[in-house]
């Protein structure tokens, strides 16, 4: 999720934690805490591509890191705070840190909770911005901190951020069940034969979600929201696979396919190879437009070296798919 999202998460959890017996510290610490995992991101300043997308919510994001780093950080704290029960920092640091994964588990990315396992766990139920998740959280978070550290008011208002929050995301899988039923409907009905489907919601929202389903030369892409009254239509990207040639047998392209979860086509613009990562859809929702969230050249320099080049996004990119979402999420 969002930074502001997992501060404020972050926050709540200390508060539930610690709140009664440091105060507004607990909300401090929290918050800190609940930015830590993201600190992976600086992966990218010092590898390539491909690594930085493999380390990005791995190794900080799982178990092992916070029962591991909780009583370090725990320990730092209680040598200089005027609280000095080390346990209390601790268990303060370790929920704060595992809520974080948690969380972002539920996300297309999704985080290796369970690493070294190379197992990424992604329910896909929501996306990274959701402004029904964060907005009600802030404001009970707000609510709870204007009031004394020992009052039950504080508690009780802190309790409803944590419980609409969980409510909120316990919803989310149900609107997903229901969207998946939609979409595998609309196929049954279009007599389409597919091998896999993979669905998520649009940004910003849970209202419209997005669908990607595999045939056997292709990708059919798709939308629903709630609000439609006509049937589903699916836009067709051909794999283009074949496009790779012997760079299939690269391994750094192995570990890019790898981590698109096999979802992934390939486009050739003026003899340019082109990577597209299928799971986070498209900038744009033109028909059969190519302008994909994640979009990599293939580069292949002198003596056989790939490299992936992250295509730059736009400003103007982003507030057209606003545009076009928000028009979307009325129905069809």
């Amino acid at each position: 999720m969002d930074s502001l999202t997992q501060i404020i998460l972050g926050a709540a959890v200390g508060e539930a934690v610690l709140g009664r017996k440091v105060g507004y510290k607990a909300i401090l610490y929290g918050a800190i805490a609940g930015t830590i995992p993201d600190l992976d991101i600086f992966a990218s300043y010092f590898t390539d591509t491909i690594s930085a997308l493999a380390i990005h919510r791995g190794f900080t994001h799982s178990i092992v890191f916070s029962v591991l780093f909780a009583p370090i950080f725990g320990w730092l704290v209680s040598r200089y705070e005027s609280y000095k029960n080390f346990k209390g920092w601790s268990w303060l640091f370790f929920w704060a840190l595992i809520t974080h994964p948690m969380l972002d588990a539920h996300t297309t990315w999704g985080t290796q909770l369970f690493w070294p396992l190379d197992l990424r766990l992604a329910f896909k139920t929501i996306f990274v911005i959701d402004p029904l998740y964060t907005l009600p959280f802030l404001v009970f978070l707000i609510l709870a901190m204007c009031q004394k550290r020992t009052s039950q008011k504080r508690r009780l208002y802190n309790g409803i951020g944590l419980t609409i929050s969980t409510a909120y995301l316990a919803l989310t899988f149900i609107l997903k069940d229901v969207a998946l039923t939609q979409f595998e409907d609309e196929l049954l009905m279009q007599n389409i034969n597919y091998k896999d489907i993979d669905t998520r919601p649009s940004p910003l929202n849970t209202i419209l979600w997005n669908a990607n389903v595999e045939t056997k030369n292709a990708y059919l892409l798709g939308t629903y929201s709630f609000f439609d009254t006509k049937d589903i239509t699916f836009e067709t990207y051909p794999k283009n696979h074949e496009l790779l040639g012997d760079l299939i047998k690269n391994e750094k392209v192995k570990r890019m396919i790898a981590i698109s979860e096999g979802w992934y086509t390939i486009n050739k613009i003026d003899d340019q190879l082109y990577f597209n990562d299928l799971r986070f859809g498209l900038l744009s929702m033109a028909p059969q437009s190519q302008n994909f969230v994640f979009k990599y050249l293939i580069e292949v320099d002198p003596s056989g070296n790939v490299s992936f080049i992250e295509q730059e996004k736009t400003q103007r990119d982003g507030k057209q798919l606003m545009l076009d979402l928000w028009q979307r999420v009325k129905g069809n």
